[in-house]
């Protein structure tokens, strides 16, 4: 499937393939962030609850809300950033199978689209609001039952 670019660029190229390598490196970096945002956020969570309950201090369980709320808005940030660049991956084979690929192009590798509009798509996935939606509703039902 090796088209040219007239350039010389084709999917074959070792230009190309770096280029694919380090977009792909650059996904799977975001999407490891994104899954150690869970991890560090269950782990201080977790933390807090078991001090609050071991110092019967339950005014303090809400402290437990702040990691909750800071890792939800920098999952939402990295998941963005994964979806930007995979747009921008979906973008540069595009130009690549239609011939439009510029050598420029091998020496970009940013971000595309609007990332408002990924934070937006980013903070209603599931993946996102489904996790931390459901942790905070743990916070509230240990603060009910730490109170009574």
């Amino acid at each position: 499937m090796s088209e040219s670019t007239g350039q010389g660029l084709t999917d074959e190229s070792a230009s190309v393939q770096s280029h694919l390598q380090i977009m792909q490196g650059v996904i799977q970096r975001m999407a490891a962030n994104s899954s150690s945002c869970k991890t560090w956020c269950i782990t201080i969570v977790s933390a807090i609850l078991v001090v609050t309950a071991h110092k019967d201090k339950p005014e303090l369980i809400w402290l437990a809300l702040f990691p909750s709320i800071l890792f939800f808005v920098l999952d939402a940030y990295y998941l963005a950033l994964e979806k930007a660049f995979r747009a921008s991956y979906n973008a540069f084979l595009k130009k690549l199978h239609t011939g439009q690929l510029q050598p420029e192009d091998l020496y970009a590798v940013a971000p595309e689209g609007s990332m408002e509009q990924h934070r937006v798509e980013a903070a209603k996935s599931f993946s996102v609001w489904g996790f931390y939606g459901f942790l905070i509703i743990l916070v509230v039902i240990a603060w009910r039952f730490i109170l009574q």
